[in-house]
């Protein structure tokens, strides 16, 4: 599974969802939606402007996590 870590890249920032989701230009609603994983795709832009507010790159953000509980 992919797991988005925007929560750790905020607090790294000190920077709030809301100032993320005005720097993007997402509703909040939407911007608490991907921070807690609850989407199941992200538009490339949108990534880009995430990866440029928060100044990482897509890898910092996004993690896979094998599903298997070996």
């Amino acid at each position: 599974m992919i797991v988005i870590n925007i929560d750790v890249m905020l607090a790294r920032r000190k920077m709030s969802v809301t100032e993320l989701s005005e720097r993007v230009g997402i509703t909040l609603a939407n911007m608490s939606l991907l921070k807690n994983g609850k989407i199941k795709a992200v538009r490339l832009s949108t990534l880009d402007a995430l990866c440029a507010a928060l100044d990482c790159t897509p890898g910092d953000l996004l993690e896979y996590r094998s599903d298997n509980a070996d």
